[in-house]
């Protein structure tokens, strides 16, 4: 071998190794040397509250630095200070400055967080289940009937951190916040005990950093007979675009790809649920050979991302982003709307706003890209679309319904809300027509109240 095919080898396997960067690596970033130094200390702030991780391939082929800071991809992953209130980023920039103790800020980022709603949509009190027997099954969420969501406590990290990541919390230290169990007992149980539930969805965090054998002690029982009822495994991840080497030079992907194979010969279907929040994300060659070869073995992805400010507000974007996952044999399914936590201010948009962008997305494709559901909102209720604009009766209304309700009984059910240009989530809504309160307010205060929701 010669040695510029030596060095290319070399290069190439360097490459193929995984390397992350957090808050204390911020100074070690060669691309952020370019920046102000007001610029990486507003970064250092704004870490030291909200979670931050990005590795080497992100930096190195997702993002386009000369087109920093409105890249979509250095907005996706790296802190901005307007991602934080005002005043939350001068009192932890005051307390830097000032040469507070490691302690003093961590005390203080606790206290700043809480004021974040680290936990939206009650999911702490009303979404962990119980068994038979009254105990609690932590590390399981089981909101809709049908789907129970299962944390790993092996996969509660990501390969990178989104800046938006409704998340977040399960990221910052804080046992408190934290979803997540390792006790695969419990989650089988419960499984086996609810043969209601046909959906498994595995979440975190990003399932995919865990080793496989570690995924497999999880999985591989599901094929038994008394899991039967398990119809489909999900597998929420964001590593077809944080790390796709995930699913082909990493030491296990061959064992990962083995393990997919057999929950399918076993007759589950399995769903790889991918999000890109952008089209850049497809673009590179490793992630298009990480898709193709889980597709080959009969995995089926399906992509979801939230419309953002400062990333992908924008309809030609999102046709781009839809047009090119088809093509790739990816189906879209959810635009989703930001979520009312952590940096949501920075990322959130007028509802009508994000249903413009969505129908003038969706109107450039053809019938088979039009799988994408949206906007939509992950709200206490459930989940709500935003299915148009409409004048009726001369008022101007918002025309929703729920696509999955925690009644099932509220489920495409139409209902409408007063027009409102400033909304930015559910509860900014108004009911239209002089209604005094939606039709499921009622019932779902009272299971607000049962689960002692404030």
């Amino acid at each position: 071998m010669d040695e510029t095919v030596l060095s290319e080898v070399l290069q190439d396997d360097e490459r193929r190794r995984f390397k992350v960067y957090t808050q204390k690596d911020l100074d070690t970033i060669v691309q952020l040397q370019a920046l102000s130094e007001e610029t990486r200390f507003e970064m250092r702030v704004v870490s030291s509250i909200l979670p931050f991780r990005v590795n080497r391939y992100v930096i190195e082929e997702l993002i386009d630095w000369n087109a920093v800071p409105d890249d979509p991809m250095y907005q996706l992953t790296f802190p901005q200070r307007a991602m934080l209130p005002e005043h939350m980023f001068e009192q932890m920039a005051s307390a830097i400055r000032g040469d507070a103790t490691r302690a003093d800020i961590q005390i203080l980022a606790q206290k700043l967080r809480a004021q974040l709603n680290p936990h939206p949509a009650g999911q702490l009190e009303m979404n962990v289940p119980k068994r038979e027997d009254g105990d609690r099954v932590n590390g399981l969420q089981h909101k809709y009937r049908e789907t129970v969501l299962f944390f790993p406590g092996q996969g509660q990290t990501c390969h990178s951190y989104c800046t938006f990541c409704f998340r977040w919390a399960q990221f910052v230290g804080d046992k408190d916040l934290r979803m997540a169990t390792t006790e695969a007992a419990a989650v089988h149980g419960y499984l086996a005990e609810h043969r209601e539930v046909s959906d498994l969805l595995v979440t975190g965090g990003d399932p995919m950093v865990m080793k496989t054998k570690h995924l497999a002690a999880y999985l591989d029982p599901l094929t038994a007979p008394e899991f039967d009822h398990i119809k489909t495994i999900r597998i929420g991840t964001k590593s077809l675009t944080f790390w796709p080497h995930r699913f082909v030079t990493d030491d296990d992907a061959s064992e990962l790809i083995n393990l997919f194979a057999r929950l399918i010969k076993a007759g589950k279907h399995v769903a790889l649920m991918a999000h890109f929040n952008h089209w850049r994300e497809l673009d590179t060659d490793i992630a298009r050979s990480a898709i193709e070869r889980v597709r080959r073995v009969g995995v089926e992805i399906r992509s979801q991302a939230p419309v953002l400010a400062n990333i992908n507000d924008d309809p030609d974007a999102w046709a781009k982003n839809w047009e090119m996952q088809v093509n790739a044999g990816i189906i879209p399914y959810y635009m989703f709307i930001e979520r009312d936590t952590g940096a949501s201010n920075y990322f959130e948009l007028p509802l009508y706003r994000t249903y413009e962008i969505y129908r003038d997305a969706i109107r450039q494709l053809s019938g088979i890209g039009r799988t994408a559901r949206g906007p939509v909102m992950s709200a206490g209720p459930g989940k709500v679309e935003i299915q148009g604009v409409a004048e009726i009766h001369g008022e101007k209304v918002f025309v929703l319904r729920f696509l999955q309700g925690r009644n099932p009984q509220w489920t495409h059910r139409p209902f409408f809300a007063a027009y409102n240009e400033t909304a930015v989530w559910l509860d900014d809504l108004k009911p239209a027509f002089g209604e005094k309160e939606f039709f499921f307010e009622q019932e779902y205060t009272a299971m607000c109240d049962q689960a002692g929701v404030m």
